[in-house]
């Protein structure tokens, strides 16, 4: 990712466009077969020093007013007459935003790819894994291991999809010239057409120079594919704990490692991908503020775009890669899950025992019945389940057998085999699709 946004490939972004919009004009006879030609042949960003390009963009405020006076000198002759015909410096860095976006949407889709793999993998290889739900942060009622990576499989899909569509659908080809009126062109709208297909972006209805939409719509995506990968990351961070202990990164030697406790190994691809949430966050933030721009041209808004989608996607990359490595390596201990499941004294059972209890005295009086029993686990600190065992009343309701099946996590998990089986089905039939699109 760092290479995808790089200064360097913001430039080569930049004359990409350069290129198409020469073989677009020279497509609708605008100008000679040979002259765009010519500054194709020398939109190749070896040909220019890149660092000059950022000092001398200083002066003008964008970096494409020295980077079209260097190309036309490269050219040379009558064709560097044609360079940049037509077009304004917005036209040119906002396409090459469009395509740097692009190329950074295809590395973040391969990586939730990755992850994508790994969350379906564990839920099938763990759907029958009984594990405390946690709400609040307290332990709950049951459910599986594979649920949960189930969840976290249908989020890495939706966050794909979103992405996706934005790749396919939503980046747009700029160019309307100084105003948006594509005035210094006789066949604006044709050359704005071909250059679209030729850059395989969408063409829009009229020129976006202070319409924000486009981007601040990019960021706000990207920033929700980044918090689907910061959701899993804090899970797994909760479970990483010491206290809790039921998920562990793969142990490699040197990473996770404290300067001062040799014993720890601390989860740092969750904790990663939770700072570059944060700063993805802000980064979206900057975008959205952005659309507020100044008639034809912003002043200071749209300068501030440039910089925050580089490090949105630096960031968010980031995310994505490491969630991919963390979801492909992580431990699962299942004894542990099911140590866990017995420290509050049955208590974690409470709702299927009342579930039971209501079939035969109504929902009302299996409520009060349940509520007094785990008052006194409470007050007399001792067992849910050997206090439920005692009570007369909930004994003339239920046999042993019932108050045994009451108590047995696995006969309480719902539809978790077809909520897990529905999850896998659509990751199967369309885990292919975006990269081949």
């Amino acid at each position: 990712m760092r290479e995808t946004v790089s200064e360097r490939a913001w430039v080569q972004a930049m004359l990409d466009v350069e290129a198409a919009i020469a073989r677009a004009e020279a497509s609708v006879g605008l100008i000679p077969d040979g002259a765009a030609a010519e500054i194709v042949a020398h939109c190749r960003v070896a040909e220019f020093d890149v660092g000059q390009i950022g000092r001398d963009a200083v002066e003008s405020a964008n970096p494409v007013v020295p980077l079209v006076k260097a190309l036309r000198e490269k050219v040379g002759g009558e064709a560097a007459n044609h360079v940049h015909r037509g077009a304004t410096s917005q036209d040119v860095l906002d396409t090459a935003m469009m395509l740097v976006a692009s190329r950074a949407i295809a590395v973040m889709l391969d990586d939730l790819g990755g992850a994508a793999a790994a969350a379906a993998s564990l839920a099938e290889r763990y759907r029958s894994v009984v594990m405390a739900g946690r709400t609040l942060l307290q332990q709950a009622s049951v459910t599986t291991f594979g649920l949960k990576a189930a969840g976290w499989l249908v989020a890495i899909m939706e966050a794909r999809d979103a992405l996706f569509g934005v790749r396919k659908f939503h980046l747009a080809v700029q160019f309307g010239g100084a105003v948006g009126t594509l005035a210094a062109l006789s066949e604006g709208t044709k050359v704005a057409r071909e250059l679209a297909e030729d850059l395989n972006l969408r063409r829009p209805l009229v020129p976006w120079h202070t319409n924000r939409t486009v981007v601040a719509n990019l960021g706000s995506v990207v920033a929700i594919a980044t918090g689907v990968a910061g959701k899993i990351a804090l899970d797994l961070v909760l479970l990483a704990q010491t206290e809790v202990d039921e998920v562990r990164q793969h142990r490699v030697a040197g990473r996770g490692a404290s300067s001062t406790m040799p014993q720890k190994q601390n989860p740092v691809d969750a904790v990663e991908i939770l700072a570059a949430v944060r700063g993805v966050n802000a980064q979206a933030g900057i975008l959205l503020g952005s659309m507020l721009q100044e008639q034809e041209r912003a002043a200071g808004a749209w300068q501030a775009e440039w910089p925050a989608v580089s490090e949105l996607f630096l960031l968010a990359g980031g995310a994505s890669a490491r969630l991919a490595s963390l979801l492909g390596s992580l431990q699962v201990d299942e004894k542990r899950m099911g140590r866990n499941l017995e420290l509050t004294g049955g208590l974690i059972m409470a709702e299927h025992l009342m579930t039971m209890l209501a079939e035969r005295t109504g929902i009302l009086n299996a409520r009060k019945l349940i509520d007094a029993v785990v008052a006194r686990a409470a007050d007399d600190h001792r067992s849910f389940a050997e206090l439920v065992q005692e009570d007369p009343e909930i004994k003339r309701h239920l046999a042993a057998k019932d108050l045994a099946r009451a108590f047995d996590p696995s006969t309480y998990l719902g539809s978790n085999g077809a909520l897990i089986d529905a999850a896998l089905g659509h990751y199967r039939a369309t885990k292919d699709y975006a990269r081949e699109s």
